[in-house]
């Protein structure tokens, strides 16, 4: 039998004495659940492999070796880096490889190098017998930062260690830099050591000459492989000692910071990460305030279930993200995530929005504030960003890059929502449209250009909640298109960019009623997804899709689970210039039973609907 040591999402909505539990550990925890595993788990995020890694790399750093155990409200650990000496290199990866030695909560992570977010994580929920597992991610894109000498590398995991969470968590941290000239893979960029050149500008570092091969402004946009930046601020909080990152805990807190950028900056883009916790780590199904009050309910899981990432400059919105849902280790049932754990969880998505339409704004000379706010939020959210620019070089500073609106103004929005509920059951449901379109120029040594940026965001939630508050039913839908051209002084397109972003949400819990012994049977299901498609003027497509179909029975009494049962489905399929692969698994009850992964370009394998065991 397991001790249920912490409640969890299932619980939410389920029966009206679910409310009364802390919701700050809404969760279940794994805790003597199949211990019939006498070995050390290890657990898996399923992408594709990057396209470089069957290179041998040219050097290897490894830069951080620690182990975190009671670490909740110490400062970061930090490290000294510079690139490795006489390595040819044209792209790396951040290997985080970590172990947990005993049974433990699911705990947020990341890793930053020099201020700027490289990684955010969060850890597997372990049992008593320990679990390993590794994150691999490109980040070629930070070549500007990974060139630098003298710089720190900070590593954050708060962790406990108590009578109950026992498991330390043992984590090294590697650069692997790769030479891969010949091989057709993106964000490609010749670093190999490099002088930087670096000055203090109103307290913020403006670096100069730049990765050799980066800085041609007409190959920039002759094709769709973008170089990385040539300088990238990181858009943070304080000095690290808690962190880099923005605690956002209401929806009237703008957090963010003052820059100036470099009056020969042509291109400029701000990468946004973004973690939810606490009260809204799941708040894709939160009520209203209205049904917790009117059903005298002490959760404060509540303010509805619409939620979005805001980016200010100075008082003006120019651009949002509404975040895919990552589902944490324990949230919703983690007899899930066994050893498959959910999208995105090793390695949370970071969101872009390009500024290049408001470089008029940004190129005075003056400090600008880029603020980062959450709509609708309750505590707590974990936001930071990265400001990405492109500069010419072939404009020495102070030469001035000159820039102009042509089309600016405030987005569009609309937000409708609705709420009808008698007792315990009800629906709610929140429908949400953003859609903007700016553009500016820029005149450059290379000419003049024109860039135009149109997007469209539209979001629709609803929440069902029936039989006495026993049943419930989320169903949500995230659907984003982004436009980006860049047109000649003659007005002909020299590149065009459109994405199409969706990712689904659909979960639905049930729980029969009690049987003569007091048990209850409880029955969940799951079906996420995010697909992904790019298209590019002269280049093929890029197109991905990822799903994970779960579902999972628990037969329980009191609080203790007696039996239970849990599967999880999932197919991904990527195709690009970087080549096809497609991966089948699946995995009952804590072990894999299907695993096909296919390098070649195939129709994607599916599963059918998924169904409670």
């Amino acid at each position: 039998m397991a001790i249920l040591i912490l409640f969890f999402f299932f619980f939410s909505f389920i029966a009206p004495f679910s409310f009364s539990l802390p919701e700050h550990n809404s969760h279940l925890t794994k805790r003597g659940l199949r211990q019939n595993n006498t070995s050390s788990q290890q657990y898996l995020e399923i992408t594709r492999p990057l396209p470089f890694t069957d290179l041998t790399p040219s050097c290897t750093f490894h830069i951080l070796t620690h182990d975190f155990g009671n670490t909740m409200g110490l400062p970061p650990i930090s490290v000294a880096y510079s690139p490795p000496a006489n390595c040819s290199w044209t792209h790396v990866a951040l290997q985080f490889n970590a172990s947990a030695s005993g049974f433990q909560y699911n705990r947020i992570a990341a890793v930053w190098l020099d201020g700027a977010e490289l990684l955010r994580t969060s850890t597997p929920q372990s049992t008593g017998n320990g679990g390993f597992w590794t994150v691999t991610k490109d980040v070629t894109r930070y070549s500007s930062i990974l060139v630098k000498e003298n710089i720190s590398l900070t590593a954050m995991l708060e962790n406990v260690i108590n009578d109950i969470y026992t498991g330390v968590y043992h984590v090294n941290i590697s650069f692997l830099y790769y030479d891969a000239k010949n091989m057709n893979v993106p964000l490609s960029s010749s670093s190999s050591s490099t002088n930087r050149k670096l000055k203090l500008e109103n307290d913020v570092f403006v670096d100069n000459p730049i990765i050799t091969g980066v800085n041609n402004l007409t190959s920039e946009y002759d094709k769709d492989k973008e170089k990385p930046a040539d300088l990238i601020i990181p858009i943070i909080s304080g000095n690290g000692s808690e962190g880099f990152w923005f605690r956002i805990l209401n929806e009237s807190e703008l957090h963010g910071q003052r820059v100036i950028i470099p009056s020969n900056t042509y291109k400029a883009v701000i990468e946004i990460y973004v973690s939810s916790h606490a009260y809204d780590e799941f708040w894709y199904s939160n009520p209203p305030d209205s049904y917790i009050q009117n059903n005298s309910l002490t959760t404060r899981r509540g303010n509805g279930a619409y939620r979005e990432v805001l980016l200010n400059i100075d008082e003006n919105l120019v651009g949002s993200v509404v975040p895919f849902p990552v589902i944490f280790t324990g949230g919703i049932n983690p007899l899930y995530w066994d050893p498959i754990v959910s999208i995105g969880a090793f390695d949370l998505p970071s969101y872009d929005i390009d500024l290049t339409p408001f470089l008029g704004v940004l190129l005075d000379g003056q400090a600008h504030f880029l603020g980062l706010g959450v709509a609708d939020s309750i505590p707590f959210w974990l936001v930071d960003a990265n400001l990405h620019l492109w500069l010419d070089n072939n404009c020495a500073l102070p030469c001035q890059v000159l820039a102009k609106a042509l089309d600016s103004g405030t987005p569009k929005f609309k937000i409708e929502r609705s709420s009808s509920f008698v007792g315990l059951d009800g629906s709610f449901e929140v429908k949400m449209k953003r859609k903007s379109k700016f553009s500016s120029w820029v005149k450059t040594t290379q000419g003049s250009l024109t860039t135009k940026v149109s997007r469209e965001l539209k979001f629709k939630n609803k929440i069902k909640v029936y039989q006495n508050g026993t049943e419930k039913k989320i169903k949500q839908k995230v659907k984003e298109e982004i436009e980006v051209r860049v047109l000649s002084e003659s007005g002909s397109t020299i590149s065009k960019t459109k994405v199409k972003r969706k990712y689904p949400l659909t979960i639905t819990t049930k729980t029969l009623p009690s049987r003569e012994d007091g048990t209850r049977l409880m029955l969940s299901n799951l079906d996420h997804k995010w697909k992904e498609k790019k298209k590019s003027k002269g280049y093929s497509s890029i197109s991905l899709t990822n799903r994970q179909q779960c579902s999972a029975w628990m037969v329980v009494q009191d609080h203790n689970v007696l039996y239970d049962g849990a599967t999880t489905e999932q197919s991904y399929s990527y195709k690009g210039e970087a080549g096809c692969y497609s991966r089948v698994i699946s995995a009952v009850n804590g072990k894999l039973m299907n695993h096909i992964a296919d390098s070649l370009c195939a129709a994607p394998l599916t599963f059918g609907s998924v169904s409670a065991l």
